[in-house]
């Protein structure tokens, strides 16, 4: 089992199921980027079985069903400022920005960025 400095594994679990099959590789990431950021991450999703609804909905799994993706909850413009910065240097390679939150991932295919309407 992985050993995380900022996060207990069970904050990345499945909210429908309680499943979690988080990668270690995206859990060292995340954590490495918790301690760049400098101030505490609340994940508001992390790890997402097939079964979730909102996974059901896609035709194939998305990142949080593969393990590699997280969303942390921010409150204003600065944190998603830092969170982006450190996330791009880090080698995160796919960033969402919304309202209320971040999301981070690993992806393998080409590297992008998105906001949420």
């Amino acid at each position: 089992m992985i050993d995380l400095k900022f996060f207990s594994i069970d904050e990345f679990n499945c909210q429908y199921s309680g499943e979690n099959e988080m990668k270690d590789t995206f859990l060292h990431k995340i954590d490495q980027l918790r301690y760049m950021c400098g101030f505490p991450f609340v994940i508001t999703s992390g790890y997402r079985s097939a079964d979730h609804p909102i996974e059901a909905k896609k035709e194939t799994p998305g990142t949080h069903a593969q393990g590699i993706a997280a969303d942390i909850k921010v409150t204003n413009g600065a944190e998603k400022y830092k969170i982006l910065q450190h996330a791009m240097a880090l080698g995160f390679t796919g960033i969402g920005i919304a309202d209320s939150f971040v999301h981070v991932d690993i992806r393998k295919t080409t590297p992008v960025i998105w906001t949420y309407n």
